[in-house]
C-alpha cells in the first residue's frame, strides 16, 4: 500500500504569524541593554534562522555587535522571555485551518520542518490547539541540523511515517526553497510570511499569496504521485 501524502511546513512566517510575539522578546533584551527598540515592520523580514541570529540582525540594525559570550546571555534572555510570552499575539494565518482540513480530507498528512527549537515550536503548537494535526513536529536540535541541510527535511519526513517521492514542502524563505531543492522535495512558497529575499525571486515549484490558495497548489503538485494517493 502507498505511503499517504505528506506536506511539511515551515512554522514561522508559514503556518503562524509569529512576528509580534518575536519582535518583542527581541525588543526586551535590546531595552535591558539599553538598545534602541526595533519596530515590528523592520524586524519581520530578519526572523527565519533561529533566536540568536534574530538577535545579531537586531544589532546590527544600531550598528552594534557583542562577544559570543555576550550574545549566548541575551539568546538565553530572549528564550526565557519569549517562552512565557510564546502566543501572546501569534496567530495562524488566514484560511489555515480550513485548507489542512481540505486536504486532511483528501489523504493528505502534515509535519512541521522549523529552524525554531523543537520544544518552542511544540509549545507555540499546543498553545493554538494545532499539535494533533501533525505527524512530527521538528527544530534543528531534533536531528543536529538546521535548514537549508537536505538531511533536516529527510529526517523529518521519515519521522513522520511519509516518503520523500510523496512530500511536498511549504516555506517563506530560502532555507526553506533550499532544503526542498537539495532533497529532491517540490516547493510552494507562500508570499506572506519572512524573507529579506522575496520568495518568488526564490523560483519556488508555485507561489501562494494566501493560505487559501494551498489545496489548489497541492493537488497540481501532487498530480505526479495521484495515482497512488489512498482513497
Amino acid at each position: 500500500m502507498a505511503t499517504s501524502p505528506l506536506i511539511v511546513f515551515d512554522l514561522d512566517g508559514t503556518l503562524v504569524d509569529t512576528a509580534p510575539d518575536l519582535v518583542s522578546a527581541l525588543n526586551y533584551v535590546l531595552q535591558r541593554e539599553g538598545l534602541p527598540l526595533v519596530p515590528l515592520a523592520s524586524a519581520r523580514n530578519m526572523i527565519g534562522a533561529g533566536a540568536r541570529k534574530l538577535i545579531e540582525r537586531g544589532l546590527e540594525l544600531d550598528g552594534r555587535s557583542m562577544s559570543t559570550k555576550d550574545i549566548d546571555r541575551l539568546t538565553g534572555d530572549f528564550i526565557a522571555y519569549y517562552t512565557d510570552h510564546i502566543a501572546d499575539a501569534s496567530q495562524p494565518f488566514e484560511s489555515l485551518y480550513d485548507s489542512l482540513d481540505k486536504l486532511s480530507a483528501d489523504g493528505f498528512r502534515f509535519a512541521v520542518c522549523t529552524n525554531k527549537l523543537e520544544g518552542l515550536s511544540k509549545l507555540l503548537l499546543e498553545k493554538l490547539e494545532m499539535t494533533s494535526r501533525f505527524d512530527a513536529i521538528c527544530g534543528p536540535d531534533t536531528f543536529g541540523v538546521s535548514k537549508p541541510d537536505p538531511a533536516f527535511l529527510r529526517q523529518t519526513i521519515a519521522r513522520a511515517g511519509g516518503d520523500a517521492s510523496r512530500s511536498i514542502m511549504v516555506g517563506d524563505s530560502g532555507p526553506d526553497i533550499g532544503v526542498a531543492r537539495r532533497a529532491g522535495v517540490p516547493v510552494i512558497g507562500v508570499t506572506f510570511g519572512y524573507t529579506d529575499v522575496p520568495v518568488a525571486d526564490l523560483n519556488p515549484d508555485r507561489l501562494i499569496a494566501h493560505m487559501r490558495e494551498l489545496p489548489a497548489a497541492v493537488d497540481s503538485l501532487a498530480q505526479n504521485f495521484a495515482r497512488s494517493k489512498p482513497l
